[in-house]
């Protein structure tokens, strides 16, 4: 196993193969870098391929702000039974019949499935059902009762369709099924239908062009070049502004008191004040990124995560 320093932060966007848990992925880079700080924003099923997000050190603390990021996916479903995994996983749960869905038809139902829904979980999902895991319940072919939640659907789009096979892609809200989408086609054409494969391509702003594969990173962390993966603290949560402090009030943030920003600081181009922003990136002169403080009235912030 290489040396590897302990004070290694930042966010690593893999390229998850199929047939291994997000869990796996953890657990692999935790023997490749020697470090047990290892944790990921948004599990990818085990049959999916693509972008996952898995943080390093100081960056596991940043996973409350990516509980709900925008995630964008292609994959392809395929029309004609449905399983009870609502993906290529599962057994069939519907006799299977010929069918090749007509391209208008579809269009229409893309349509219909864009905007905020409510949707079903899968049974085979993380969802908790009287305290146990769904998947647990749907294991021992147990009955699974799952409420419907709000999700959005941003974008669908139809790429081709080839016979039963249908490939498209779809940005949506955290807490989206893609599974469940594929399923609720199905259904709704009374043919069946599940998702046959599924590739992730971004999740927040960490995207495909940045994903580096296992063997990638345990090659990188042979050379010790681990740094030229990784998304540096200073780089996450870029849609919010920066704010340097130094001196007393760097002082004051990392022993986590609440500081006003100063009217200048407010002021936008027309001369007015600028929107309040519910997070700040506070960096100190060396532009090292040392908290990020929540609004908490006016224009007061308070740190909402220090790190010392």
């Amino acid at each position: 196993m290489p040396d590897a320093a302990p004070e290694i932060s930042g966010v690593l966007v893999i390229d998850k193969p199929a047939g291994i848990t997000s869990h796996d992925v953890v657990a692999q880079v935790r023997r490749i870098l020697g470090i047990r700080q290892v944790g990921h924003f948004g599990t990818l099923d085990p049959f999916a391929t693509g972008v996952l997000p898995v943080s390093v050190g100081k960056a596991t603390r940043f996973a409350q702000f990516y509980l709900k990021s925008r995630k964008s996916y292609s994959g392809t479903i395929r029309f004609g039974h449905s399983t009870d995994t609502y993906d290529s996983t599962g057994r069939a749960t519907s006799e299977d019949q010929p069918v090749a869905p007509e391209r208008a038809i579809l269009d229409k139902l893309f349509q219909e499935f864009t905007g905020r829904l409510m949707q079903t979980p899968p049974p085979f999902s993380a969802k908790h059902v009287g305290g146990v895991r769904a998947y647990e319940l749907a294991r021992q072919q147990k009955p699974v009762s799952l409420e419907p939640v709000e999700v959005e659907i941003y974008a669908l789009e139809l790429l081709g369709v080839a016979g039963p096979d249908v490939r498209f892609a779809v940005e949506c809200s955290g807490g989206t099924y893609v599974r469940s989408l594929a399923h609720d086609f199905g259904q709704r054409l009374r043919s069946g239908a599940y998702l046959a494969d599924l590739r992730r391509a971004g999740v927040a702003e960490f995207k495909e062009s940045q994903a580096v594969t296992l063997e990638r990173l345990a090659e990188a962390a042979g050379q010790k070049k681990v740094e030229s993966c990784l998304v540096p603290l200073e780089a996450l949560l870029p849609e919010f502004p920066e704010l340097v402090v130094r001196g007393r009030q760097e002082v004051g943030v990392r022993h986590g008191h609440a500081f006003e920003l100063a009217q200048s600081m407010r002021t936008g181009r027309g001369g007015g004040l600028s929107p309040v922003a519910a997070l700040l990136k506070i960096l100190n002169p060396e532009r090292r990124l040392i908290a990020v403080a929540r609004h908490v009235e006016g224009s007061v912030y308070h740190p909402h995560l220090v790190l010392v």
